[in-house]
């Protein structure tokens, strides 16, 4: 007797997904003798989850086995390799995540654009600065008008709408719009950002 668990489309940095709490149920209700899956970092990330989960395996005298490394911790040996093995893949993804922060760094204090241009502003001719957009910048003093003069978002899309001025897709403005936009940055906002939300 086996049953097929599928935990496609969760993150394996979370404990708490619906198809692995139901396999650790089983575990617990001993009634697993082995479990295999198709590959270490689809079980867990976190080298601290993945020693706490062997724990509980062993306890319940539950094999853990993984095709794509060829690994079984019903041996020492195995339990060894799995637990090395977990903890250089957390070491490559946190030295990943430390490069990524440091390149991005870099990139703001050389007033490089990074992530999504906030309205107002676009990437100059050599593509990597940003730069005031004239036209949105417009278009962010006549949203700062308008809501000092105690026009709703609401009222505010409607206004801009009425002088035929239009989003950065070319659309009509809504009230979503227009908070999107209010939220990005202060309108008639005057030095370009060096990092925008989406």
């Amino acid at each position: 007797m086996f049953e097929v668990i599928v935990d496609g489309g969760e993150s394996a940095k979370n404990l708490n997904r619906p198809r692995l709490q139901r396999l650790l149920a089983l575990v617990d209700s001993g009634k697993v003798e082995s479990v295999i899956f198709s590959k270490l970092d689809r079980l867990k990330r976190s080298v601290k989850d993945l020693c706490s989960l062997l724990e509980l395996f062993e306890k319940r005298g539950v094999a853990l086995i993984s095709v794509a490394e060829a690994l079984d911790t019903a041996s020492a040996a195995g339990r060894l390799v799995i637990t090395i093995m977990a903890a250089v893949s957390q070491w490559e993804r946190q030295a990943i995540g430390e490069r990524t922060l440091d390149a991005l760094r870099h990139k703001r204090t050389s007033g490089e654009g990074v992530g999504n241009m906030g309205f107002g502003f676009r990437l100059s001719l050599d593509g990597k600065h940003v730069e005031h957009d004239p036209g949105e910048q417009g278009v962010l003093a006549e949203i700062g008008h308008l809501r000092q003069s105690g026009h709703t978002l609401r009222g505010i899309a409607a206004a801009l709408n009425r002088k035929a001025l239009r989003t950065r897709r070319g659309s009509a403005w809504r009230l979503e719009h227009v908070a999107r936009t209010m939220k990005q940055g202060q309108p008639g906002l005057v030095e370009p950002p060096h990092f925008s939300e989406a």
